[in-house]
């Protein structure tokens, strides 16, 4: 939708109705999660979730005419590692977590109190900092890091902090690269323009396909940190110049 132009009636309505979706689903799932999160086998919890980001991402389909179009699949690794991606709304969180099995994410703490979706969030491994204090978070994000790696996830880190809108950017922070080198694992760098039919803190949802890019693989047992880092940057950037254009 073009700045300064007001969305169509049909296109409120079908984004009211998938809000009202959206949150019905949330609510019923939450106490699902929760008891799941009792069980001695934490997986059931990433099956239940992985199902409410594709209850979600279908419900955006079939109610806002929202499709993606993903490349670049045969790109990822086997095994784990870590996932830095462009973040620009609310669509890749959901996606990337059924892209990529058992993965958690590096989020502020604040989400953890949010009503119904925060709770359920506190019940995975993801790793919450305090981003007011940068270098304790750094610490405290690679040795939790390390340890969930370890575990056998994959670790989603949006290296600008924070969503961006269409066309902006902001600096990258270099936690991908010291954690992958800290670890020796590889990071898969990814570009999308979903902001541009899901805007930031977006209500209106407006039709048309999603594009997303994964990247080859940044070795870190080869590469050093500040290396990753640059190459990653580089290589979201350029995709970006490409598929997203506001």
């Amino acid at each position: 939708m073009n700045a300064g132009k007001l969305p169509s009636p049909f296109i409120v309505f079908r984004s009211a109705l998938f809000f009202l979706v959206q949150s019905t689903i949330t609510v019923l799932m939450t106490p699902v999660v929760l008891a799941a999160s009792l069980l001695p086998r934490y997986d059931y919890r990433y099956r239940l979730a992985r199902l409410w980001a594709w209850l979600l991402i279908q419900s955006l389909r079939l109610i806002c005419g929202i499709r993606h179009q993903i490349e670049g699949l045969e790109n990822i690794p086997e095994g784990n590692g870590i996932v830095a991606s462009k973040h620009q709304s609310a669509w890749e969180t959901l996606m990337l977590y059924l892209i990529f099995p058992k993965a958690v994410y590096v989020l502020k703490r604040e989400l953890l109190t949010i009503p119904f979706f925060g709770w359920c969030l506190g019940r995975y491994h993801h790793i919450a900092i305090d981003r007011s204090q940068p270098r304790a978070a750094l610490m405290s994000l690679v040795k939790q890091g390390v340890q969930r790696l370890r575990e056998g996830h994959w670790i989603i880190i949006f290296p600008e902090g924070t969503r961006v809108a269409p066309g902006e950017r902001k600096r990258y922070a270099g936690s991908a690269g010291t954690l992958a080198r800290k670890a020796g694992v590889p990071v898969v760098p990814v570009a999308h323009n979903a902001g541009k039919h899901w805007p930031r803190n977006g209500f209106i949802k407006t039709p048309g396909t999603i594009r997303m890019r994964i990247g080859p693989p940044l070795e870190g047992g080869e590469l050093e940190a500040a290396e990753i880092n640059r190459r990653l940057e580089e290589w979201i950037e350029a995709r970006m110049r490409e598929i997203g254009r506001p």
